[in-house]
């Protein structure tokens, strides 16, 4: 099984990084539509942390092999 997301992190009023990370994300994403995205998040001031700045994104792409499932 294959898992992509996308992870996005902002600087902070403190000083910390803060990442928030989307599973499937889309497949032609660039990084003007991340950066545009990121930039709407700190304009809506809408988490507690003070987000501050863009520091980096990434598309995260891992593969899962189950050796067990019962479910």
């Amino acid at each position: 099984m294959e898992n992509k997301t996308l992870r996005m992190v902002f600087g902070t009023v403190v000083g910390d990084p803060w990442s928030l990370t989307l599973r499937y994300p889309k497949d032609n994403l660039t990084a003007q539509d991340v950066e545009t995205a990121m930039q709407a998040i700190i304009d809506a001031d809408v988490f507690a942390s003070g987000l501050t700045e863009i520091v980096a994104a990434q598309i995260i792409d891992r593969t899962v092999t189950d050796l067990i499932s019962n479910g």
